[in-house]
């Protein structure tokens, strides 16, 4: 895992990349988010290919927990993929609430992600 940051404003953001999936589970999600704060940064960017499938079945709860995670402790989220394959009503519903918070934003470039983090 490589953690690149980039400052937009006062803002210190952490685009995560890595090779393998880096989310498997909630547990997962609250680690990560732990060790970016504690190394300074209150935003993260993550990609699509990072996280388990099963976060973008909601029936599993993985991602509704790891969104409340987040949004409970003020850690702003990007997940930046093509969200246009998943199908299911519930999934794009839950993605266009997510992006009217501004707080987790699926978008699909780092360009995007690092604009909404800008506002």
């Amino acid at each position: 895992m490589v953690i690149k940051p980039h400052n937009v404003g006062n803002r210190q953001i952490a685009e995560v990349t890595s090779e393998q999936i880096i989310i498997q589970s909630a547990e997962d999600g609250l680690d990560l988010m732990g060790n970016i704060y504690y190394q300074g940064f209150d935003k993260v960017v993550l990609y699509e290919k990072n996280i388990t499938p099963d976060f973008f079945d909601l029936k599993t709860k993985i991602a509704g927990e790891i969104l409340q995670k987040f949004s409970n402790y003020r850690i702003g989220l990007a997940i930046v993929g093509d969200f246009s394959k998943y199908e299911s009503k519930s999934m794009k519903d839950f993605i266009f609430e997510s992006n009217k918070t501004k707080h987790v934003n699926f978008v699909e470039t780092l360009e995007q992600a690092l604009e909404n983090f800008s506002g």
